[in-house]
């Protein structure tokens, strides 16, 4: 069984990427996937704390981090995992912070001795997992792809964690109190899901 994994950087309860993500996690097990979703709000991770002792242990799995949080938790989910739905809301032109946290604690899936200029991926000579990008702004969707940063690092984030983006979805002129899916925003979320498997 194809195991996939959500992970929802956004603030709102049953905001876009709520939302979108719910459409994908139908159109998944209706295919008989599996699929765990991760609300980051909901998680105790900590800030990282740039010591880079992560980093020091060598080898292809991910360096153990010296703080006992949540994260240790995502990180053997994402382990676990064949395939990611990766959501982030455009806040500020870039994702949320609370995503950005837990993309900092993602170091532990890089090799950086002190000697080392510059760190290597653990994952990037493994076989690649599938990842779909999602993001949603207040401006057309078109501009928030253009100019804001969001997709880069949610593509970022894939690439870290070993996962290859299979495809995005960037929702625009999603500023409502209530927001509701259009229908071909469903139709789109519906489809790209399908590439996970």
């Amino acid at each position: 069984m194809v195991k996939i994994l959500a992970i929802n950087g956004s603030y709102r309860d049953d905001g876009v990427a709520d939302q979108i993500i719910q459409t994908m996690v139908e159109t998944l097990q209706a295919e008989n996937a599996q699929v765990e979703i991760i609300q980051l709000r909901d998680h105790p991770i900590e800030f990282c704390l740039n010591c880079r002792e992560c980093t020091q242990q060598a080898g292809s799995q991910p360096g153990h981090c010296i703080q006992n949080d949540g994260m240790a938790d995502i990180v053997a989910k994402i382990e676990a995992a064949d395939g990611f739905i990766l959501a982030s809301p455009t806040n500020f032109g870039s994702v949320t912070a609370t995503f950005k946290r837990f993309m900092e604690r993602l170091i532990v899936y890089a090799y950086w001795p002190w000697e080392a200029k510059a760190p290597s991926f653990r994952k990037q000579h493994q076989s690649r997992k599938k990842a779909v990008l999602v993001s949603s702004c207040a401006a057309p969707g078109f501009v928030g792809r253009l100019f804001y940063s969001s997709m880069r690092q949610l593509k970022y984030t894939a690439k870290v964690i070993g996962a290859e983006t299979c495809g995005s979805l960037f929702g625009g002129l999603m500023a409502k109190a209530k927001p509701e899916l259009q229908p071909r925003i469903k139709v789109k979320a519906a489809e790209l899901a399908k590439k996970l498997l």
